[in-house]
């Protein structure tokens, strides 16, 4: 077992006590915030907000420290408000370290509203909880394959700069592959230090696995993925998928592309009853690892079946297709992808499903050419991430290279809305 001391792990720290209290503090050069706290202060350097129930009305807020900083309570107030309430913090273990996880969950919070916080004596963090209505324009940021280098940092900045109301990152966060938790919590600095929006707002975090989260990648028990779920199990509590509901406007659902969980079976049965539960929700998007229309791996094996992605397009294609989703965001081939509206792999310009990937936040492969795969539309060799802006039933996907500049625009409008 790996066990990281306190000294060790302040040293390493991107990010310090009085961050979001002083928005993003831009050091020359790096881009990474200063370490404020001192060896005998609690250090947020891995503090992160993200959600178990509806975001319009709730927020989870997460960090890793000392067992022995013992903060009990979080106080809480609208940005504007002088009363504060109080939410109790529990404690688990960080496995592999002497650490522990430090969670929050508040309830109660009031739709499209800033809010003020600090945990114990800390300096005031600030967040916003999201609209109560479709009718609201927003916008968030999804991605996958991010890792701890430069490249993943500097996507972070990238998709910090648009002001997102939340980041979804599908799998492969830190490459820790179920075994490193100094690699986890160095992804967790790095998001901390860099994912504050202009207005100094702490940036909530949406995930689910990849095969680099567990360790072995594919077909294993829980305890294969051990940094990752000490801190999402407030989502994944049970399952290693689930869905995300904004109010009755958006729904994001979290699939489990083999990893702890087998495509076949119950997740297709749950993914059917989900749909099926959510004809009137406007906005639907599909999130997984694995891609069902790959752009660098083997669609299809040497004699024309299997290949990556085989299963879910076989099992869950079917399901986006008959529900009307028709949008679907996957990862895990480091490339920029977008396909063709498809309807059974053809092209089907107009009810087809768009996939949207292919996972390039800080890792990167050569695609193939649509030459090669007729259901791409396009790729590229470049690291990206995609922001998605939902005004009222239209959606526009924007792809920004790692320099923020648009690589590609599609925009797709929910046929969910005349169901």
């Amino acid at each position: 077992m790996l066990s990281l001391s306190r000294r060790h792990f302040l040293g390493t720290s991107l990010a310090g006590l009085g961050a979001a209290a002083l928005g993003p503090l831009w050091p020359s050069g790096a881009g990474e915030l200063l370490v404020l706290a001192g060896e005998n202060a609690p250090s947020f350097d891995t503090l992160f907000l993200t959600w178990r129930h509806d975001p319009t009305t709730t927020i989870v807020i997460q960090w890793v420290g000392d067992a022995a900083d013992a903060t009990t309570t979080v106080e809480y107030a609208p940005q504007e408000g002088m009363i504060r309430q109080s939410a109790a913090v529990a404690t688990k273990p960080f496995p592999g370290t002497d650490f522990v996880v430090y969670r929050c969950e508040i309830a109660g919070l009031k739709a499209g509203t800033e809010y003020k916080f600090q945990i114990g004596a800390s300096p005031e963090f600030r967040f916003r909880t999201m609209p109560a209505k479709a009718t609201d324009e927003f916008s968030f940021i999804t991605g996958g394959d991010a890792g701890t280098g430069q490249a993943a940092v500097n996507s972070n900045r990238i998709a910090a700069k648009q002001d997102p109301y939340f980041v979804v990152i599908a799998g492969d966060l830190a490459y820790d592959n179920g075994r490193s938790p100094e690699t986890f919590l160095k992804f967790m600095q790095n998001y901390r230090a860099t994912m504050i929006d202009s207005e100094g707002r702490l940036i909530p975090l949406v995930t689910c696995l990849g095969n680099h989260e567990v360790n072995g990648g594919y077909n294993h028990d829980r305890k294969a993925a051990g940094s990752y779920l000490s801190v999402f199990d407030v989502f994944f509590a049970e399952t290693s998928y689930g869905v995300l509901d904004f109010g009755d406007y958006l729904s994001l659902v979290l699939l489990d592309t083999g990893h702890l969980s087998p495509i076949a079976g119950e997740q297709t049965d749950w993914l059917q009853k989900m749909l099926s539960e959510r004809e009137d929700h406007p906005h639907v998007f599909a999130i997984q690892h694995v891609p069902c229309y790959p752009s660098h791996r083997p669609a299809w094996g040497a004699i024309g079946i299997g290949g990556t992605g085989a299963d879910q397009r076989q099992l869950w294609s079917p399901l986006f297709e008959r529900h009307k989703v028709n949008v679907v965001l996957e990862h895990h081939d480091h490339t920029f992808k977008r396909s063709h509206p498809l309807t059974d792999g053809m092209v089907d310009e107009k009810n087809g499903v768009l996939y949207l990937g292919d996972g390039s936040w800080g890792k990167l492969r050569p695609p193939v050419s649509p030459e090669q795969r007729p259901y791409l539309a396009k790729v590229g060799q470049r690291y990206h991430i995609s922001m998605h802006r939902l005004e009222g039933d239209r959606r526009f996907h924007i792809a920004l290279d790692d320099s923020g500049k648009i690589a590609d625009v599609v925009t797709t409008v929910s046929q969910r809305a005349a169901l």
